[in-house]
């Protein structure tokens, strides 16, 4: 089976987004290329997982991926291309166990969905996540009179800089790029934070907790200052972002 191209009519590819299928079961990709196109998407299908990684997915605003392909599963592709795309992936899967999603969400997976499902939800889903930001031009979070602007690294509220630092940013965009889900400190540490030499952390559970506390606290009373507070503590549990 060859790779296809297909979704709305010809001629207006730059005012669709753009989404990636990769999957080599023909039945699930004729099925959800017709629904998907319907919706007006330019929808691009490629059968072998290992030729993702050589491709330009610069202009992919989202990307669907099976996890149980040959020479190549999904994991194995999301880890290859991860650093390079910020555009939300979304597995569709068969491996319903907890921990094939846990090791999904922990690769980058913005969300991970569990064959057989509706096609109504899925497009439902593709549809929230779209509208959270588009990869093309400038991309834009909008949170009420918050704006992220995700290639200019800034936050921004009724128009007034947040002036947080390259850190602070990088937590905020992590939370804000998933509202609604919580993520515990050591989470938001291994993220943000391990790559990188911060005097605030070190290898230990404790400081590295203690390290991303600093942190939030500091980006939240930034905020707030401008009349803000989307940083939600889940008690026991860590925080999330409240759209």
């Amino acid at each position: 089976m060859a790779d296809v191209h297909a979704g709305g009519s010809p001629g207006d590819d730059r005012h669709r987004a753009s989404i990636l299928m990769v999957d080599d079961d023909p039945r699930i990709t004729t099925l959800l290329m017709a629904a998907l196109s319907k919706d007006g998407y330019a929808v691009t299908v490629v059968n072998e997982s290992r030729k993702v990684v050589s491709m330009d997915l610069s202009s992919v605003d989202l990307i669907l991926c099976d996890v149980m392909m040959p020479h190549m599963d999904g994991f194995a592709l999301l880890a290859a291309i991860r650093e390079r795309v910020s555009c939300p992936i979304i597995f569709l899967t068969a491996k319903t166990d907890e921990d094939s999603a846990v090791l999904a969400y922990g690769l980058g997976a913005d969300d991970y969905i569990r064959k057989p499902f509706g096609i109504a939800e899925l497009r439902a889903k593709v549809r929230a996540r779209l509208s959270q930001g588009s990869r093309r031009g400038r991309p834009l979070l909008h949170f009420g009179p918050l704006d992220m602007d995700l290639q200019a690294r800034q936050i921004r509220v009724d128009g007034h800089s947040a002036n947080l630092t390259d850190t602070e940013y990088r937590i905020c965009a992590l939370l804000a790029e998933h509202p609604g889900r919580a993520y515990a400190p050591m989470q938001i540490w291994e993220a943000c934070l391990a790559a990188e030499d911060d005097p605030a952390a070190n290898d230990t559970d404790s400081d590295a907790t203690a390290a991303v506390r600093v942190h939030l606290s500091n980006a939240r009373r930034k905020l707030k200052a401008l009349g803000v507070d989307p940083i939600r503590t889940i008690w026991s549990v860590g925080y999330q972002w409240v759209a």
